[in-house]
């Protein structure tokens, strides 16, 4: 008896080892079973697993599908809001037939919520990513993750509304990249006669589409032929509107879009024979993505400064707030609508007119009409509502009515729009051609009479411009032979840099004379300019003794010359003639933040106060987010100071300086070099001393700057009767004594914000660890003090907080030798 008890024991051990074996590799799960924290659900073609996860940075578990790669991406959240605070949460299928999330009291924390009850169902991941649970005697599907969305969106997802099944699918960011819970941002099909996508910022528009053709939205210029035959759009006109898609690229090995935590909608691909994920999409792309960016009846043109204008027609509603870069306000018409003032003008011959606009993101709220292409233009004329109209292959004639709102001008792709003008408007254009038809014959004899003499001048102007930009591309190769990045550059790109005469630039220097000097770099002299239209700029003319010029002015080139963002300085164009290596940059009439800090300017100028100081701090983040992983290019600085940021009339941060900044491949995170070139006091330890450069050297580098930010003193200011080594070290003996308000810079008296200033200074703290895995990425920094993360890490000790320093204080430049890398110190300028 004793012998048949162990038997049975025995075999029960063997049932629930074989089961829990069977299970790891299993794509089911039944009733009675369990799928414990350590196992997982495959599908069946490998490509996905259900399973437990913790978010980087947490020790939080959550259930997740997630693609099955070495970078796995979770795609979907079972329990976002309600994570399990320890491993010994379990998934199973209740007596009721529902899904469910148990935690260690066996209670229920999530449940896929089926009603009425099943006795016998299943849940099963397919190998498209959805999880299915099913009625195992009919094989009804009684619910599915595609039918609830996370903050991802796979092929064969539907994104809409689905009348047939009464339910609204929409995308839901996560809250922070280490928090799955519901956050700001939202996606989906607005339900209109032409469908858009839209991403919303807690129920505002905050980005869209433009209209569905049958093929592409076409306010997504960047839609090639790819989407041609793999985007589809359902619209049934009585509330069914979903969209949804595959693909059938076979160097993709796996592509899916996700709405981050941010708002930025992004396109990951993971091609084949590679292990990392590339972002190879994302919008919004730049500032005039943003929804209603210039108000109403403004226009956004990303490469025109500045980006919004008036349409025709218009002009500013608030020129003041127009004047200084905040465009909400909009704009309004110049002229009243001939049809708004007396219809019987229009017999008269003074009827309105429509001015045409090429290659335009057509407005929100249009109106379907159904007018043929000839009929579009006069359907809108008669109509006196209508100020607007548009006829484009695939969606037919478009009207408006009311206002125009969020209109932005493409380079490529878009859509003819037509807007409604007042005659007088079309007078004032005649007027214009007349003028025009008498200038031009007289124009015409006087450049025959000059054409000649000027010939020979512009002959030799243009000889020394080809031999200008003949040294540039001849330049780029040498330079970038043993580089890393060479793959990465695109030297045709360098066809669309300006190249600037030299006598041009020392004639809007006045000859570079001291009076025009702005400042003094680590490479030579920083001149003011004007050009002969009246355009300010500031030009950087390398010191012809300097042994790294080239080098400098080479990767600067290559670096910044293709990046556009508001909070990096723009590159105009260079100049390498007469032995010359200049680059030109736009003007920035506030010069740099170091002189609002710490030099006499924050005496002669205006003090900054804690808020102009917040939004200093959260432009740069984004500035630096923006090279690290938003641009078309991964951008590591290596020299972020105060003295590279350099502030516009109305103190918007811009970064500047990226001579030492260097490309990273896609599936790249650090590098290596012998040569440490930068800034004592903003080096990461990793990269002062082993030369190992990432993001993560950057973000420290960004964490003594917004030390420096709110305490108001240099982190080389600290001397030996300061009882600190540095800032660093004197800000971590305030927060641990907590007397923080030791640390800010006395002239902010406001005690109100004790609380916010606090938080600043943990992000510091966090910032500037001693060892680079500590600290958070850009993306969460921004969260942090955006508050979109509210619990933060308490930070370790950050450092040269207790060792002493290598380098010698105040010297310009220093050489050494710490652990066979060579060290260049560049001080600040």
């Amino acid at each position: 008896m004793m012998l048949s008890s162990t038997k049975i024991i025995l075999w029960r051990a063997i049932l629930v080892l074989v089961f829990h074996i069977a299970n790891a590799s299993s794509n089911t799960l039944s009733v009675n079973q369990f799928l414990q924290d350590s196992e997982t659900l495959v599908s069946n073609n490998k490509r996905f697993k259900l399973g437990f996860f913790s978010p980087e940075d947490s020790t939080k578990r959550y259930v997740g599908i997630m693609f099955n790669t070495q970078s796995p991406s979770v795609i979907w959240v079972a329990n976002r809001d309600k994570p399990l605070q320890d491993s010994s949460g379990r998934v199973t299928i209740s007596e009721d037939g529902n899904l469910v999330v148990l935690n260690a009291q066996n209670k229920s924390i999530w449940s896929s919520n089926i009603s009425p009850a099943v006795r016998n169902s299943t849940a099963q991941l397919s190998d498209n990513g959805n999880l299915v649970l099913q009625d195992i005697s009919s094989r009804r599907v009684l619910w599915e993750s595609f039918s609830d969305l996370s903050d991802s969106f796979l092929q064969h997802m539907k994104l809409g509304t689905d009348k047939s099944i009464n339910t609204t699918s929409l995308l839901k960011s996560w809250k922070s990249p280490v928090d799955p819970s519901d956050g700001s941002f939202s996606a989906g099909i607005r339900p209109e006669t032409i469908p858009q996508i839209f991403v919303w910022k807690n129920g505002l528009p905050h980005w869209r589409s433009g209209p569905w053709n049958k093929q592409v939205f076409i306010g997504v210029p960047e839609m090639t032929s790819f989407y041609f035959s793999g985007f589809e759009l359902v619209n049934d006109n009585t509330g069914t509107t979903y969209f949804s898609y595959s693909y059938a690229d076979q160097g993709v090995d796996m592509l899916y879009l996700v709405l981050n935590s941010t708002g930025f909608l992004q396109q990951k691909d993971l091609y084949a024979g590679k292990h990392e994920w590339e972002v190879t999409w994302a919008s919004p792309a730049n500032e005039c993505d943003f929804y209603g960016k210039c108000g109403l009846f403004g226009s956004c043109d990303p490469n025109s400064s500045p980006i919004c204008s008036c349409l025709q027609g218009f002009k500013p509603k608030n020129q003041e707030e127009w004047v200084k870069g905040n465009w909400t306000s909009g704009c309004i018409r110049k002229s009243m609508l001939e049809s708004e003032r007396n219809s019987s003008n229009i017999e008269q011959g003074k009827q309105d007119w429509f001015l045409k606009l090429q290659s335009m993101k057509v407005p929100d709220s249009t109106i379907w009409v159904p007018f043929a292409d000839e009929d579009c233009h006069k359907g809108c004329l008669r109509n006196f509502s209508c100020i607007a109209y548009s006829y484009h292959t695939g969606i037919g004639c478009m009207h408006w009515e009311g206002n125009l709102l969020d209109v932005q001008k493409f380079s490529t792709g878009g859509a003819d729009l037509f807007i409604r003008l007042s005659y007088t408007e079309l007078d004032q254009k005649r007027d214009f051609k007349v003028a025009i038809a008498i200038i031009v014959p007289v124009g015409s004899v006087i450049l025959a009479i000059f054409g000649y003499i000027s010939y020979k001048y512009l002959a030799k102007r243009r000889g020394r411009k080809r031999k200008s930009e003949l040294l540039l591309r001849e330049s780029l190769p040498n330079f970038y032979k043993e580089s890393m990045v060479t793959e990465d550059i695109n030297q045709a790109k360098f066809e669309e840099l300006l190249v600037y005469n030299f006598d041009i630039l020392a004639n809007a220097t006045e000859g570079f004379h001291l009076s025009s000097k702005l400042g003094q770099g680590g490479f030579g002299l920083v001149y003011k300019g004007k050009l002969a239209d009246g355009q300010e700029i500031a030009v950087k003319r390398l010191s012809q003794s300097s042994g790294q010029g080239l080098e400098e002015f080479m990767n600067e080139v290559v670096v910044i010359s293709k990046l556009q963002h508001r909070n990096l300085v723009r590159l105009f164009g260079c100049c390498i003639e007469r032995g010359e290596k200049m680059l030109v940059y736009e003007y920035m009439p506030k010069g740099s933040l170091d002189a609002y800090l710490f030099g006499s300017q924050q005496q002669e100028e205006e003090f900054l106060d804690w808020s102009k100081r917040v939004s200093i701090i959260e432009g740069i983040g984004r500035g630096l987010l923006y090279l690290h992983r938003d641009s078309r290019l991964r951008i590591i600085h290596r020299d972020l100071k105060t003295s590279n940021i350099l502030l516009d009339e109305y103190l918007n941060p811009k970064i500047s300086d990226f001579g030492m900044a260097r490309i990273f491949r896609g599936n790249q995170d650090q590098a290596n070099t012998n040569r440490v070139v930068g800034t004592y006091g903003y080096m990461a330890p990793e990269y002062a001393m082993e030369g190992r450069f990432s993001e993560k050297s950057d973000v420290y580098s960004f964490g003594v700057l917004l030390l420096e930010i709110i305490s108001g003193r240099r982190n080389t200011s600290f001397h030996q009767d300061d009882c600190a080594l540095s800032l660093l070290a004197y800000a971590w003996k305030c927060w641990n004594e907590n007397m923080i308000v030791e640390l800010v810079d006395p002239k902010i008296t406001d005690l109100h914000i004790e609380k916010e200033i606090t938080r600043c200074v943990h992000v510091g703290l966090l910032c500037v660890q001693e060892y680079a895995e500590d600290r958070p990425n850009v993306s969460t920094i921004l969260s942090m003090l955006t508050r979109q993360i509210d619990d933060l890490p308490s930070p370790k000790q950050p450092a040269f907080t207790t060792r002493p320093s290598h380098f010698t204080q105040g010297s310009s430049k220093s050489q050494g030798s710490v652990n066979t890398v060579t060290i260049t110190i560049m001080e600040g300028r």
